[in-house]
């Protein structure tokens, strides 16, 4: 096998429809647009979200509701996910970001109490659910709000 003799594979190469090159073609005079009409003309565009007058989808359901605009956003940690973390005794934000358990330093992080815990640790953090201080506590630990 060289590079000369390299050819993609069958079916995978299509040649493209020539439309407009008379009615041999099969894809002469309106080529393949129709009759009259927005599309048939040339330079039209439809936006994608366009719905040919009638009134959007976005507009038509109905809004209810209410969106808390000073929500805290935060990343969430699960104690059992604490408990994988080894060979260090006070766990960080920036410990927990070099494990991959939180994508950014940035947003503030929570620690809810989903699992088991064994090992005792000491944890920073931002927030910790109820459940969570409780199992850390039990298991001989230290949580430390930031």
């Amino acid at each position: 096998m060289n590079l000369g003799s390299l050819k993609p594979s069958p079916g995978s190469i299509k040649k493209r429809k020539r439309v407009g090159r008379g009615p041999g073609s099969g894809h002469g005079k309106t080529s393949c647009r129709g009759h009259k009409g927005q599309r048939s003309r040339s330079g039209s565009k439809i936006r994608p979200w366009f719905e040919g007058g009638q009134m959007p989808l976005q507009r038509r359901v109905p809004k209810r509701g209410f969106t808390n605009i000073f929500k805290k956003q935060f990343q969430l940690v699960n104690v059992r996910d604490l408990d994988r973390i080894t060979g260090k005794k006070e766990i960080t934000p920036e410990v927990l970001l070099s494990t991959g358990l939180i994508n950014k330093k940035s947003i503030p992080v929570k620690v809810l109490g989903d699992g088991e815990i064994k090992n005792s640790i000491e944890i920073s953090a931002h927030a910790f659910s109820a459940s969570a201080k409780e199992k850390i506590e039990k298991a001989g630990g230290k949580v430390t709000i930031l």
